[in-house]
């Protein structure tokens, strides 16, 4: 059986910035933009403190500032962030040779052959981490990714999950559907018109019902996730089909 591992960092941006502002901690702090809230620009990251008062990725600046006035807002600083990310890769695939690059602050690691157990290896990689950056991560392991990134997200800050093909009834059926990979909030309110809100309600929808809903592969896949079926393999080599750039403007052109 396989064993995947997925490492997400702890509010990654923010983190770092509190390392270099150690002054801010425990102030609700937004990372976005250029750092100015009455300027246009989004939510790159939120520490905890800021999530508390609803503040995530993707929102506005000003909207995260009409929510916290009193949070200190920051601007992206990409090129610090990518240097750490390249150090904690660095650190990750001493543990193994299959990893995946799920973004600047996640990996996936397949772990199925390491010679330490799931969660001792998964420890000295925060161990590692932490000792190298001082910054904190949450671990998720799993017979496969979809399960191991619902489990590093069950217990963050610095949380370590293990999941194994008999928890799925106990521990990810109870879960919201909006935890699984691929549903966002179209798809839960459509899923909402079949009285479907958690993983276990979406598992009890038969397959016909789902395909007539959402077509033969979305419907299929929807069936095989709400079962913790995932057998995507790690992608170790992206080819990059075309590049593009997005810029948002502080005022209307």
């Amino acid at each position: 059986m396989r064993r995947i591992l997925h490492l997400d960092m702890d509010a990654f941006f923010a983190a770092i910035e509190l390392r270099r502002h150690p002054e801010l901690k425990g102030t609700p702090l937004v990372i976005g933009g250029r750092g100015d809230p009455t300027k246009r620009g989004v939510v790159s990251t939120a520490n905890y403190e800021a999530r508390r008062f609803g503040i995530h990725s993707g929102m506005p600046l000003r909207t995260a500032f009409k929510l916290c006035p009193e949070a200190v807002f920051l601007p992206v600083d990409f090129q610090t962030y990518e240097h750490v990310s390249h150090q904690i890769k660095t650190i990750v695939s001493e543990f193994s040779s299959v990893v995946e690059d799920a973004g600047i602050d996640e990996w996936y690691l397949d772990i199925t052959h390491a010679k330490l157990t799931p969660s001792a290896l998964a420890q000295e990689i925060k161990h590692r981490i932490k000792t190298a950056t001082g910054l904190s991560c949450s671990i998720g392991i799993a017979p496969n990714k979809l399960l191991a990134k619902i489990a590093s997200d069950m217990h963050k800050p610095d949380g370590l999950t293990q999941i194994i093909a008999s928890d799925i009834k106990e521990r990810i059926w109870p879960l919201p559907v909006r935890k699984l990979l691929g549903v966002g909030p179209k798809t839960e309110a459509r899923l909402r018109e079949l009285d479907v809100s958690t993983i276990g309600d979406l598992a009890a929808v038969p397959l016909e019902d789902l395909v007539a809903r959402f077509g033969p592969a979305h419907g299929a896949y929807l069936r095989r996730a709400a079962r913790g079926i995932d057998d995507s393999p790690l992608v170790t080599h992206w080819e990059p089909k075309s590049m593009g750039r997005e810029t948002t403007f502080e005022v209307d052109v």
